[in-house]
């Protein structure tokens, strides 16, 4: 609990500091824009959370966002399959990757680091040799569907702002996955796998079957979000769909209190993080500070919080 109060506080901070400097940054443009995106980012950022409560780690969400993102308007432009078939199977591959690594992480005993970092660039690859690198889109005919993404529902409450859809999206599986985590049992036998894997196995844990389930929802979840940033910006550059897109999640996970040791994690803490991450991309761009600073800014926010968790742990042994 202190941790997620710690970073609220932060996030609060954060947003103050850039609305005083550049007021533009509530305007409901912007605000929308930026919930938005924190929404697309907040569900690839619980996929991660699943995995690194379980002390792994996966490299891949960058990439299985661009092979479904680009796989999905190939199936729906280029080979003219039905909306349900085509969703259908884009979120049965993304779920089949995440199986995959289980497996070779479980029963071939490979490192998830490894695992990962070669589905990172296996999955790029085929999404390019699909497509032989051309731009997928899908046209003025898929303009329903792209509402998942891009629409706003007006609330009266709201005033001059809308609700993004994606927002809500985020909110359900959010939901569901603090229930799972929190409410049932095997969310309980998920964090102690993470604190301690020889000791839940010795004490009935089945955990290799808990560990493939991190990874299915893992790479589910980045499926559902590569079809979500896909069907957002309408033009989907396999070469660079989602490129770098796991840093984000991971930060967020570790910023929201997840542990990169395993055994700790919040669902809401996973999104106030997304939040901060987002927030503090968009604040280079409203403060007129240099995008080319964005990596750098990234990469110090996870040395600072993975030190942060590291400070933490040993406070608590003295």
């Amino acid at each position: 609990m202190k941790k997620i109060i710690g970073i609220t506080s932060i996030l609060v901070l954060v947003c103050v500091i850039t609305a005083v400097i550049n007021p533009n940054f509530l305007n409901p443009y912007n605000a929308e824009n930026l919930i938005n995106w924190t929404s697309l980012f907040g569900i690839l950022s619980i996929g991660a959370a699943f995995v690194i409560i379980t002390g792994g780690i996966d490299l891949s969400i960058g990439s299985v966002v661009g092979l479904i993102g680009t796989l999905l308007p190939y199936l729906l432009v280029k080979k003219h399959w039905s909306i349900a078939s085509a969703m259908t199977l884009s979120l049965f591959i993304s779920a089949l990757i995440g199986w995959f690594h289980g497996l070779l992480i479980t029963k071939v005993r490979l490192q998830p680091f490894v695992v990962t970092l070669c589905g990172l660039l296996f999955y790029r690859g085929i999404a390019r040799w699909m497509t032989q690198d051309d731009v997928q889109g899908f046209g003025n005919d898929y303009d329903g569907l792209r509402w998942l993404a891009t629409g706003r529902i007006k609330l009266f409450f709201l005033g001059e702002y809308h609700l993004p859809v994606p927002l809500i999206i985020l909110a359900v599986i959010a939901l569901i996955a603090a229930v799972f985590l929190n409410k049932t049992v095997w969310g309980r036998h998920l964090l102690a796998l993470g604190r301690n894997e020889e000791a839940a196995r010795y004490s009935g844990i089945r955990t290799e079957r808990l560990l493939i389930l991190a990874y299915v929802l893992c790479s589910f979840l980045a499926g559902i979000g590569g079809i979500l940033f896909a069907l957002d910006v309408n033009s989907v550059q396999p070469s660079g769909q989602g490129n770098f897109y796991e840093l984000y999640a991971i930060a967020a996970a570790v910023l929201g209190g997840c542990s990169l040791r395993g055994g700790e994690g919040s669902i809401f803490g996973v999104i106030i993080g997304t939040a901060i991450m987002r927030v503090l991309y968009n604040s280079i761009n409203v403060l007129g500070i240099s995008t080319q600073l964005e990596f750098a800014i990234i990469g110090l926010v996870i040395l600072v919080a993975v030190t942060a968790d590291e400070m933490l742990r040993r406070y608590r042994k003295l």
